[in-house]
């Protein structure tokens, strides 16, 4: 009985290029990489409804990842004001 054999992500992208040039068929590139023709259509469509994401915005990020940031130095301030008074209380 065959073991499955790892498959990375290269390797899924390098098939799916292949397959979108379409200078071969899917049953040629099947046979070349040895694997399903199916399968190479599910990664293409996998990597078709993707790559939209690629080109999105990092500012949303940005700004979430600055509230972040802010949030937490407001809370490092409470903390400190806390540890201050505490400290003068003892």
């Amino acid at each position: 009985m065959k073991t499955r054999r790892p498959i990375t992500n290269a390797f899924k992208v390098k098939v799916v290029l292949e397959a979108l040039k379409e200078q071969e068929t899917l049953t040629v590139l099947a046979q070349k990489y040895e694997i399903h023709p199916n399968q190479i259509t599910t990664w293409k469509r996998q990597f078709l409804d993707n790559a939209e994401k690629v080109f999105e915005s990092t500012g949303k990020r940005t700004k979430n990842g600055q509230a972040q940031e802010e949030q937490l130095f407001e809370q490092i301030g409470r903390l400190q004001v806390e540890n201050t008074f505490l400290k003068k209380v003892l």
